[in-house]
C-alpha cells in the first residue's frame, strides 16, 4: 500500500474511533409521582401537565408589562444571554479544530548546494496546510461534545435566569400590593384613632373622662401614626428592590397603589391556576435539572479527551504551489511542486501524567452524577412544598376571612355597648386591637398563599 492510500484510510479511520463513555441519564432518586393534594390529585391527569409560560401565567396587564420590561431590562438576565453566546463562540472554535487551517505564503530561501557549494536560493508560492491533527481516537470530537454540552449548561442557565427574574418579579409585586393594603389598613386606623382621640378630649374637658382614658387615646393615636410610617418605609424599601429587578425605575402607572381596591390586587385574577400533573418525570425539563444533566454529557467527553491522551496523535503537513530558483518562475508553467507529510507522537514516559488527568476526569464524572442527582430532588423538595401550601394556604385564608368578620362584629357590638355605658374601655381597645391584627393578617396571608402559587410556578419549570 502507497503513501497515498495509507493517508486515504487514515482520513478515512478519523473520527471513527470514540473512547468516551456512552450518556446515559442516571435513575431519578425521587419517586414516580407528585405528592399532590387529595382534592388536586382526583383531577390531575395521570402523565406529566405542560408548565405554564409566564405570560399565560401572569393575567394581570399591569404585571405583564412590568415582567416584560424586566426581561429587557434585568443585567442579570442580560450576563446570562451573553454567556450563552460566549459558549456558542467557545463551540465554534472547538469545531473549527476538526477541519484543516489552510494559510497561503511566499517563502524565499538561500542554502548552500550539495554539489557545488555555491548559494541556492529557492522561492515558493502556495497553499501550506500545518500539522492537522486526524482525530483518530476522538480527541477533537470529544472535545466539541464538550462545547456543545457547555452551550446547552449556559443556555438551561439564561432559562433558569429568566423563571427566577419572573418568579422574583410577580412576588415583588405582589408585595407592593400588600404594602398597599395594609397602609390602607394603617390609614384607616389612624382615622378612627384620631377621631377617638378629638371625643376622649371633649369627654376629659367636660369632665366625663380620666386623664388616664385621654393618655390612653393618645398613646393609641401615636402607636398607628408609627406603623404607618413604619409601612412606608417598607414600600419604598420594596419598591426599590422591584427596580434593581425591573432594571430601573417602576412607573408609577405599573405600581399597584393605595387607590386600588384591596381584593384586586392579590384576589382578583392576578395569577392563573398552575397545571399539575401525577407524574414527576416534569421536573426532568425543569432549566437547572437540565443544566446538570448537561454537565454530566460533558464530563463524560471529558473522560474520552482523556482516554485519548495514551494513543498517538497523528498529524499531517502539506503544501502546494509554484517552485522555482527565480521570482520570475513562480509565474511559469511545469513550476508546481507538492509536499506532504504525517506525524506521529505518543507519550512513553510523562511521570503518570495521562492517568492522573484521566482519574480526575473520572471523578468529575462522578461529582456531576450526584449534582445531577442533587438537582432533581431539590426540585421535587421545592414541588412536593409547594403542593402542600396549594390547599392549606386556601383553607388557612378561608379561617382568616372567617375571623376578620368575627372580630369586625365584635368590635362594633363591643362599641355599642361601650357607648351604653356596658363595657369599658378596656373591653373596647381589646376589640379594635383583635380587628387591627385580623385585617393585617388577612393581607399577609393573601400574599402567603399567592407568593406560593408562584413557587409551584417556578417548581415545575414555568
Amino acid at each position: 500500500m502507497g503513501r497515498i492510500e495509507l493517508i486515504v484510510a487514515a482520513l478515512m479511520l478519523a473520527g471513527c474511533t470514540n473512547l468516551a463513555p456512552r450518556h446515559e441519564r442516571p435513575a431519578a432518586p425521587i419517586p414516580a409521582q407528585l405528592p399532590l393534594p387529595a382534592e388536586v390529585a382526583a383531577s390531575a391527569p395521570a402523565g406529566a401537565a405542560v408548565p405554564l409560560g409566564w405570560k399565560a401565567f401572569v393575567q394581570s396587564p399591569l404585571l405583564a408589562q412590568l415582567v416584560q420590561r424586566a426581561l429587557e431590562q434585568n443585567r442579570d438576565l442580560r450576563v446570562a444571554v451573553l454567556n450563552v453566546q460566549r459558549a456558542e463562540a467557545q463551540l465554534g472554535v472547538a469545531r473549527a479544530d476538526r477541519l484543516p487551517t489552510v494559510g497561503a505564503g511566499l517563502t524565499a530561501a538561500t542554502a548552500p548546494s550539495t554539489t557545488t557549494g555555491r548559494q541556492t536560493q529557492t522561492f515558493t508560492a502556495g497553499v501550506q496546510v500545518t500539522a492537522w491533527e486526524l482525530d483518530l481516537f476522538g480527541r477533537i470530537a470529544n472535545l466539541g461534545e464538550a462545547a456543545q454540552a457547555q452551550v446547552l449548561v449556559t443556555e438551561a442557565g439564561r432559562r433558569s435566569a429568566e423563571l427566577a427574574l419572573v418568579g422574583a418579579v410577580v412576588s415583588g409585586w405582589l408585595a407592593l400590593g400588600a404594602d398597599a393594603d395594609l397602609l390602607s389598613v394603617a390609614d384607616r386606623t389612624l382615622a378612627s384613632r384620631e377621631a377617638t382621640l378629638k371625643l376622649s378630649k371633649l369627654r376629659f374637658d367636660a369632665g366625663a373622662a380620666s386623664s388616664l382614658e385621654l393618655q390612653t387615646a393618645q398613646s393609641l393615636v401615636a402607636q398607628a401614626r408609627n406603623a404607618q410610617v413604619q409601612l412606608r418605609r417598607q414600600r419604598e424599601l420594596d419598591l426599590n428592590a422591584l427596580a434593581l429587578l425591573v432594571g430601573g425605575p417602576v412607573p408609577a402607572e405599573l405600581v399597584p397603589g393605595a387607590s386600588t381596591a384591596a381584593d384586586s390586587v392579590v384576589d382578583a385574577g392576578v395569577l392563573a391556576p398552575v397545571p399539575v400533573g401525577l407524574a414527576s418525570e416534569v421536573l426532568l425539563q425543569r432549566p437547572d435539572v437540565i443544566q446538570a444533566e448537561q454537565s454530566l454529557v460533558a464530563a463524560n467527553a471529558n473522560i474520552g479527551v482523556a482516554r485519548a491522551a495514551f494513543f498517538p496523535r497523528l498529524a499531517l503537513t502539506g503544501s502546494a504551489g509554484q517552485v522555482g530558483s527565480r521570482l520570475s518562475d513562480l509565474f511559469q508553467a511545469g513550476n508546481f511542486a507538492w509536499t506532504l507529510s504525517a506525524q506521529a507522537l505518543v507519550s512513553i514516559f510523562d511521570s503518570g501524567r495521562n492517568q492522573a488527568n484521566l482519574n480526575v476526569a473520572k471523578v468529575s464524572r462522578d461529582i456531576a452524577v450526584a449534582q445531577y442527582e442533587k438537582a432533581v430532588q431539590s426540585a421535587f423538595r421545592e414541588t412536593a412544598d409547594a403542593l402542600a401550601g396549594l390547599s392549606s394556604w386556601r383553607e388557612q385564608l378561608d379561617a382568616q376571612r372567617q375571623q376578620l368578620d368575627a372580630a369586625r362584629e365584635i368590635a362594633r357590638l363591643t362599641e355599642l355597648r361601650y357607648t351604653n355605658g356596658a363595657a369599658s374601655e378596656l373591653d373596647r381597645l381589646d376589640a379594635q386591637r383583635s380587628l387591627l391584627a385580623a385585617e393585617q393578617a388577612l393581607v399577609q396571608t393573601r400574599l402567603a398563599e399567592q407568593v406560593n402559587r408562584v413557587g409551584l410556578f417556578k417548581a415545575l419549570g414555568g
